[in-house]
């Protein structure tokens, strides 16, 4: 092994689980941000852990609102899922923009999106500071899922999407830069 810098090590380890995470901003109004950085944390009760810049709006969207919807976007919607990593939503609708389509959570206020593969609602128990990011831990109060949508995406370092289903088969005919 060699030492090298930050941004190769990243590439080498891809592909990451590339997720949508939507939040409620203080009017109601649903945003939708793109996601790689999120983890469970525990089995009992299930909680999963996201990430999120400082200066990023689905970061103020969270210390207001306390809850998250973590979506896997299949890989029928990776245009959409690249658009909502890169674009901000603080001054327009990602989801008019994406195309993408939500419909009501069962046990928190931001909304599902349609056509996910699987997404997870969850309420902030818990926050740490992380330097330039905050690690929100959420419990995951409910779960979805679209089984006959088995891909999903996953992140080559921040470069782009590439699809692979829930065995293992990867899709090269997804592909965003």
């Amino acid at each position: 092994m060699k030492e090298m810098d930050l941004h190769t090590a990243i590439e080498l380890g891809s592909p990451y689980p590339y997720t949508l995470v939507v939040t409620l901003d203080k009017k109601g109004k649903p945003n939708v941000m793109g996601l790689s950085w999120w983890t469970f944390t525990s089995l009992q009760p299930p909680m999963i852990a996201i990430s999120v810049g400082h200066g990023r709006y689905t970061h103020e969207c969270l210390e207001d609102g306390k809850e998250f919807v973590i979506c896997f976007p299949s890989a029928e919607q990776a245009k959409a899922a690249w658009l909502c990593g890169i674009k901000s939503g603080r001054k327009g609708d990602k989801f008019a923009a994406a195309g993408l389509t939500t419909s009501p959570a069962k046990a928190v206020n931001p909304p599902l999106i349609k056509g996910a593969t699987v997404a997870y609602e969850c309420k902030v128990v818990g926050q740490l500071e992380c330097s330039d990011h905050t690690l929100y831990n959420g419990e995951v109060v409910a779960v979805h899922g679209s089984p006959e949508r088995p891909k999903h995406l996953y992140s080559i370092h921040y470069s782009k999407l590439i699809s692979i289903d829930c065995k293992g088969n990867l899709d090269m005919n997804i592909e965003y830069k």
